[in-house]
């Protein structure tokens, strides 16, 4: 007889998988360990190969043919995902409440108007937005905490996660006019920054443990959050990247100079709709995120920046 998994058995299998143990799957899944080992026992005798190495290890480490099987898993339950979400948007009425994180890159004249269009619209629709940085947007949705989120691109593989591209964004390298890199009128040089005090965002979901970007100063002032970081750096304590929009102003008033550093690594910085593949976005929703892609796909690329700061033209166009 062919062998039948159900989907039970697939997502025990991807939860010990991606935790790395029986254990961690138990309590991700709230199943005793015991109910866990049995499963992937008889996952095991249907499929007829050996998933897990459990001889001679402290941790089960996926055997050659677990690690064919794993990708099957994953498209099987992500395929059944899409199917239940299709049938929930479809017998789904207005949603009452619409929970919101957005990333901080994302303009903030582009979430007020965009914001004030969606309470004319939805006027029975109450919101809960969250702003904030770096993996904080990917944890809220992942966790279940935002049903939508507007940030950057998935730090770490997760198939339970729905990812559409809907603009861009980019960091500006930036000091205080009066700080002593403002005053170098020439490009600047890593030895030039090295010794300089650069502030750093930490990223308070986790998610960033261990990675730094574009961090380039021997000696770093770590603070919570952008808008610390913006006082900071115009209050000319450091220098830092700051997100193109947040900074546009300062720019063009001269508060902040932008350094002309080539190591600063100033490339596109692409803005993603986020939510889970087995909620999908309702009416409110749906009109939210294409309002924001209407507006970010029209979002000036990084070599429009210096230009219109010159000419004082608006960071994005009008919505079409």
């Amino acid at each position: 007889m062919d062998a039948n998994p159900t989907l039970d058995q697939l997502q025990v299998f991807l939860a010990v998988a991606e935790s790395g143990s029986f254990s961690a799957a138990a309590r991700s899944l709230k199943r005793a360990q015991s109910v866990i080992s049995y499963t992937i026992a008889n996952l095991e005798a249907q499929l007829e190969v050996p998933l897990f190495e459990r001889t001679g290890v402290r941790q089960p480490k996926l055997t050659e043919a677990g690690r064919a099987m794993l990708p099957d898993a994953r498209r099987i339950v992500a395929d059944l995902q899409v199917m239940r979400s299709r049938a929930k948007s479809m017998k789904q009425g207005l949603e009452p409440e619409l929970s919101l994180a957005i990333s901080v890159m994302v303009p903030a004249d582009v979430v007020v108007e965009e914001l004030r269009e969606f309470g004319k619209r939805f006027s029975t629709v109450a919101l809960n937005l969250n702003v904030g940085e770096l993996g904080m947007v990917m944890d809220m949705v992942a966790s279940g905490r935002a049903g939508i989120g507007l940030g950057g691109a998935l730090l770490k593989p997760d198939d339970t996660i729905h990812a559409e591209k809907i603009g861009h964004s980019f960091m500006v390298p930036v000091a205080a006019a009066d700080h002593p890199l403002a005053r170098i009128d020439r490009p600047l040089t890593l030895p030039d920054v090295r010794e300089e005090t650069q502030l750093v965002v930490t990223d308070a979901s986790g998610l960033t443990n261990g990675r730094d970007f574009n961090v380039l100063s021997y000696k770093t002032w770590r603070v919570s959050d952008i808008a610390t970081k913006h006082q900071l750096i115009r209050g000319g304590l450091g220098w830092g990247g700051l997100p193109a929009a947040l900074v546009r102003e300062d720019l063009q008033s001269g508060r902040l100079v932008a350094l002309k550093l080539d190591a600063y690594e100033q490339g596109e910085y692409p803005i993603y709709a986020l939510r889970k593949m087995s909620n999908p976005a309702g009416p409110a929703g749906t009109w939210l995120i294409e309002a924001f892609r209407k507006r970010l796909s029209n979002c000036p690329k990084v070599d429009q920046f210096a230009s219109i700061l010159d000419n004082r033209r608006p960071w994005v166009a009008a919505a079409e």
